[in-house]
């Protein structure tokens, strides 16, 4: 089946049986962003940007993607905002493994482009879906605090000229 979408902010057509998970046909089209690792939506490594919102690739069928806009790991870390979140994740002492970094940078993502004022109550409610594996609860929710305060400092700045 064919299937239109925009991958990474370039228009392409899938070919693939619609009933294949997504993860398997970005890992196909070699991007080793998104792994296959739990297969129940709770480690966060097969995590996709599908319409901007963090989506586990795993329970994605293809046939269900047509003319949506799908942002991988690869592409995302050219944009400010991750360098926001992983300034954030710096300051609060966080390592990523690589194996869940798509996980836990989407869910920062989430947090930051969803909540106004996030309070750690309302990231624990986004990153509770996602296993600890590498990261301790409360530094995570740290880092995506501090990522949340970068962020927002920039983007004052450039509102002021500055």
């Amino acid at each position: 089946m064919k299937i239109p979408v925009i991958l990474n902010d370039t228009q392409i057509v899938l070919e693939a049986d619609p009933s294949e998970t997504l993860v398997k046909v970005l890992r196909n089209l070699g991007y080793v962003s998104v792994k296959h690792g739990c297969n129940t939506a709770s480690c966060g490594a097969c995590q996709v940007l599908l319409d901007g919102k963090a989506v586990a690739s795993c329970h994605i069928p293809v046939g269900i993607i047509k003319d949506c806009s799908i942002t991988t790991l690869e592409h995302f870390s050219k944009s400010d905002i991750y360098s926001s979140i992983i300034k954030g994740f710096d300051r609060a002492g966080i390592t990523l493994c690589g194996y869940c970094n798509a996980g836990k940078i989407f869910a920062a993502y989430e947090v930051l482009t969803t909540i106004v004022q996030p309070t750690r109550e309302k990231i624990a409610q986004i990153t509770n879906r996602l296993n600890d594996c590498c990261i301790e609860k409360d530094t995570f929710i740290n880092g995506i605090l501090y990522a949340y305060a970068i962020h927002f400092d920039k983007e004052k700045l450039r509102k002021n000229g500055k």
